[in-house]
């Protein structure tokens, strides 16, 4: 075989073809890098966006709240008891939805001005949401409340700056139940923010009639609040369906998204009616196979409206007698007359709790579950387990934790208040609700 000659052409075109080939390499090693590079990038970005996801001040924190398996109730009943957890909202229960609705309702119609008071006649957990919020709407607010409710509520208001009037508990039709008053102070604040009005249009107020030797401004006592009110707004919030709409814009949606549709019933106990109502209207209209229920306190008429068609015999109307204070210690649930926002729930029945049974279970849920609860959310997860009892195990049941027991350690959650009427927790398990 001949030696093979090599030309320098082929050196040249040899050495061309390797740097072409490295060139390639370099550049796709280059574009690699790059890529890396930008993707690096591109995930420190998205990291960094990602932490700093917030949300726009107190009022946008409030709603999406988590909604957890009560794992001893569940275990207990067969069925999947779920608890919506508002007392982790901002103001600490589930009445910081209805603040937000209320004053922003009232901001968008004209019927409230940044500068003026919001007033409400509330037994705790609705004045300390409207306390709480208003501030961020540059609002003030003045709250009437009975001076049965624990008094660590009244101290919270003041504490985040609300004015606080604690009146005697009367019947609704009393001129001075603390609903009517506040309804009063609403409209003195707004009297005399016109009044103010009046003065700087330059009104000569010399030419207004005069009573004994005095003008009608002179007659009026001193206002309770400062001469830089523009006007007040009662919140209105049993008769209000801002209210109701909160929940059938909030809670419900938020309850049917968290389940992903898959919930047999809800159950709630009822003050203003609001939150029945608008989480109950939402899931039914969702899938009307969702079974939506009552658990009433002592001393409440609903139940027998709900399970029987007549609240109330007629002596027992709440206009014609005092209410007891003593009829049940839970706070913000239960009433004798039928509110706007609770004749908007759809209900397919109901259950009596007693205030035992809320005792107990609020001592139960402690101890097994760690979850500290207040009066309202107690008697919540009573129906809850009433209702699992009646539909039997499998079903998924959801119900609200209003708020924690930490407004509630006065009454509630006082061994000494309980023992003076005969509610001294002795439970070990569920046996007070029939359960081995």
């Amino acid at each position: 075989m001949a030696p093979l000659k090599i030309t320098g052409a082929v050196v040249a075109a040899a050495t061309m073809v390797m740097l072409s080939y490295c060139y390639l390499g370099f550049f796709r090693f280059s574009d690699k890098l790059e890529s890396c590079s930008s993707s690096k990038t591109k995930t420190k970005t998205k990291t960094k966006k990602e932490k700093l996801s917030t949300r726009n001040g107190l009022v946008d924190a409030i709603g999406n709240t988590p909604l957890i398996r009560i794992n001893s109730l569940s275990e207990a009943t067969g069925c999947e008891i779920l608890g919506k957890c508002e007392f982790l909202n901002p103001g600490g229960s589930v009445k910081d939805r209805v603040a937000v609705k209320i004053i922003e309702e009232a901001l968008e119609s004209g019927k409230l001005f940044p500068g003026g008071i919001v007033t409400e006649g509330s037994a705790g957990s609705t004045a300390i949401s409207l306390a709480t919020v208003a501030p961020a709407y540059g609002c003030q607010c003045h709250v009437v409340i009975p001076d049965d409710a624990a008094i660590e509520k009244s101290q919270i208001i003041e504490a985040l700056g609300a004015t606080v009037e604690r009146v005697r508990p009367v019947s609704i039709t009393h001129k001075d139940h603390f609903v009517n008053i506040a309804r009063r102070r609403a409209d003195e604040a707004k009297e005399l923010a016109s009044s103010k009005r009046r003065l700087a249009s330059g009104i000569n107020v010399a030419h207004q009639g005069k009573t004994n030797g005095c003008t009608a401004e002179e007659e009026k006592e001193p206002s309770l609040f400062s001469e830089s009110v523009t006007g007040g707004f009662f919140a209105d919030q049993f008769e209000n369906l801002a209210n109701y709409r909160a929940h059938y814009e909030g809670t419900g949606p938020e309850i049917w998204q968290q389940t992903h549709g898959n919930i047999d019933a809800f159950v709630a106990a009822a003050g203003t009616g609001g939150t029945l109502a608008g989480v109950s209207r939402f899931l039914q209209e969702k899938n009307e196979k969702v079974k939506c229920f009552l658990i009433d306190p002592p001393g409440s008429g609903l139940y027998n409206k709900v399970t029987r068609g007549v609240m109330y015999t007629r002596e027992e109307a709440e206009g014609r007698r005092l209410k007891n204070p003593f009829d049940t210690i839970t706070e913000g649930i239960g009433i004798n007359r039928l509110t706007q926002n609770f004749l908007m729930a759809k209900i397919d029945g109901g259950f009596r709790g007693t205030d035992k049974e809320a005792v107990e279970m609020s001592r139960f849920l402690l101890k097994k579950d760690g979850l500290f609860v207040g009066s309202s959310s107690a008697m919540n997860c009573v129906g809850a387990v009433r209702v699992a009892q009646a539909l039997g195990p499998g079903h998924t049941i959801v119900t609200i934790l209003c708020d924690s027991g930490m407004r509630h350690l006065s009454k509630f959650h006082d061994p000494q208040y309980l023992a003076l009427y005969g509610l001294t927790p002795t439970a070990v398990g569920l046996e007070f609700l029939g359960i081995k």
